[in-house]
């Protein structure tokens, strides 16, 4: 295996930016703040996406810890995964155990990861808002480790 970030090798090439698509359930929480972070860090080098088996909405929770670190997703909306079928990526990330059994294969995808978060929006009460931070800080943990930001966790 290559121990070269992939922002690395796609910068070394001076070639175009690493495609990223991050898949969820719903495309409410998880792989929004997933490409939202993305984006943030390393926007120069990546394209970030998110998709779900089925559409909702982007979940205010996400939006607000996300603002809290400067990343605004309030724009980004919740997508199916069937728009992202016939498309390359260099990645396509799972978020959420049950897109992960639910992932369809990806022709184009070079490589499919799977990053298993819980989900916050199954919290409840004075909590919740603490479960969507500490999950995003989990998501920004591997994203940064993508980047080649860190080593990955």
């Amino acid at each position: 295996m290559n121990d070269v970030a992939p922002a690395d090798r796609a910068g070394a090439r001076g070639k175009a930016k690493v495609r990223v698509l991050f898949l969820c359930t719903h495309n409410s929480a998880r792989s929004q703040m997933a490409e939202g972070l993305l984006r943030h860090l390393a926007g120069d080098r990546f394209e970030a996406y998110s998709a779900g088996t089925e559409a909702t909405h982007v979940r205010p929770e996400a939006i607000s810890v996300m603002s809290e670190l400067g990343v605004d997703i309030s724009g980004q909306e919740s997508e199916t995964l069937e728009r992202y079928l016939r498309e390359p990526f260099e990645y396509v990330v799972t978020v959420c155990d049950d897109a992960n059994e639910a992932c369809p294969i990806f022709p184009g995808a070079r490589e499919r990861l799977h990053w298993s978060f819980e989900d916050p929006s199954r919290a409840e009460g004075e909590e919740r808002l603490a479960v969507f931070r500490r999950v995003r800080d989990e998501i920004r943990a591997h994203v940064e480790s993508l980047a080649g930001e860190r080593p990955r966790p």
